[in-house]
């Protein structure tokens, strides 16, 4: 890790009404950025676990400055930032800015992520009902960011390992302020380029540039496909015409119990229960499924808005309990 030089005392703290946290407090929290404490890496930077002098833990995204525009959005960035506040989004403690070292501190979620969770070495105990739950807290946590916030903000990236799980089971979407934020209206359609992760990036960030609201309907709905099939959208078995959103449409909804995930089956159905209860079990699925398709069509405009989404699983839910 690059020390910062005499930058320090230009340090600058975004989020004003937030605690200040120097630089030599985060070097301290993590060892001076030690491998040991290294918990995730990528292009976009790295992030650390670190204990502040306080015992706080935290999560701290060092990001990339080699990466053109990171250094240069960076404050604005952090201003949107410093006004976000929800259950289901990683909390932003603090960050530190000097000319050559920039980072988020962010809350630390003690348990894993989704994408961990859902496709381990071992077999996923997610039950329906924990399933619903994640998708409804991520469903408002997105609704929050288009709709509720004082400025529209535009995730860029939601797939499974950007949600985090905590240890009540609490879904907490992470990186909303990594992937590019993006301030714009209903109508805008701001280019950029590098935004999105494959499987789950809408159809026409490739053809035009163009992200909206509606790309993250468009991850989102995948995500509800994934979390139903237990299929990544890049698993070996979808190649050629034949991707994820295909192969559940193509057994929604006469076939559904053929491509649920194996792990729901064995949990959720059994010979014991009541048949009206396997029934209830079917129409769930199916639902959820049909809110999938309808956020992952190819068209923006044909896709749901996440303010409409919400109450729809919110009924699902109702349903199973």
């Amino acid at each position: 890790m690059k020390r910062a030089k005499a930058s320090f005392k230009k340090e600058s703290p975004c989020l004003n009404y937030h605690r200040w946290i120097p630089y030599f407090e985060l070097a301290r929290a993590t060892d001076n950025f030690n491998k040991a404490n290294l918990i995730g890496s990528g292009s976009i930077g790295k992030v650390y676990k670190g204990s502040l002098d306080d015992g706080l833990l935290v999560a701290l995204k060092v990001l990339n400055l080699e990466l053109e525009g990171d250094s240069r959005s960076f404050d604005a960035e952090c201003h949107i930032l410093g006004q976000v506040r929800h259950r289901n989004l990683v909390k932003i403690i603090s960050t530190c800015s000097n000319l050559e070292f920039k980072a988020l501190v962010l809350e630390f979620i003690p348990n894993l992520s989704l994408d961990k969770q859902l496709h381990s070495e071992n077999q996923c105990l997610l039950t329906l009902l924990q399933r619903i739950n994640i998708m409804l807290d991520v469903s408002l946590g997105l609704e929050y960011l288009h709709h509720q916030h004082p400025h529209v903000i535009v995730h860029c990236d939601l797939k499974p390992s950007n949600i985090l799980l905590d240890v009540n089971m609490v879904a907490h979407v992470s990186d909303f302020g990594i992937a590019k934020l993006m301030l714009i209206d209903n109508n805008s359609i701001v280019t950029t380029t590098n935004i999105g992760t494959i499987g789950y990036m809408a159809p026409e960030y490739g053809s035009i540039g163009g992200i909206t609201t509606r790309g993250d309907v468009y991850s989102f709905g995948i995500l509800l496909l994934e979390l139903v099939t237990g299929k990544k959208p890049v698993d070996p078995m979808f190649n050629g015409e034949l991707n994820l959103r295909q192969w559940v449409c193509n057994a929604h909804p006469a076939a559904v119990l053929e491509i649920v995930d194996c792990n729901i089956l064995r949990i959720d159905f059994n010979e014991q229960q009541h048949s009206d209860r396997v029934n209830i079990l079917h129409r769930c699925l199916s639902s959820i499924i049909e809110v999938g398709l309808h956020c992952s069509m190819d068209m923006p405009n044909e896709r749901l808005m996440m303010r409409d989404v919400v109450p729809m699983l919110q009924e699902i839910k109702k349903e199973m309990i």
